[in-house]
């Protein structure tokens, strides 16, 4: 059985792209061979490749076991953490009840 192919949006495939290289670039900077990155995430050189270039076709397990190597893994919290355009749409439709009457400290009953 066949898998299908990932068909994606092209703003969708330059964001995986920019974040390949952006693991790319933390990789580097910590001076890590892509050997080593690959061995300690517990994947091939080649699936380290495929998230360097921005492949769909790795699953987010594996980047965030990549990002956990190089000690990033906190910033997969970030991702859709804020999130201002679902706030105001639950906004607008929160029902705002009136107010029950307040009670008269005498006798415990509604004015």
């Amino acid at each position: 059985m066949g898998r299908n192919k990932v068909i994606l949006l092209p703003k969708i495939k330059r964001i995986l792209e920019e974040l390949g290289k952006n693991i790319k670039l933390a990789r580097l900077r910590r001076k890590m061979s892509a050997e080593q990155t690959a061995e300690r995430a517990n994947i091939t050189r080649y699936v380290l490749r495929q998230i360097e270039n921005g492949a769909p076709t790795v699953s987010i397990g594996i980047y965030a076991q990549v990002l956990f190597v190089l000690g990033m893994e906190a910033d997969l919290k970030k991702i859709a953490g804020d999130d201002p355009l679902g706030r105001k749409l639950q906004d607008i439709n929160l029902n705002v009840k009136e107010r029950a009457p307040k009670r008269d400290k005498t006798n415990g009953k509604g004015k």
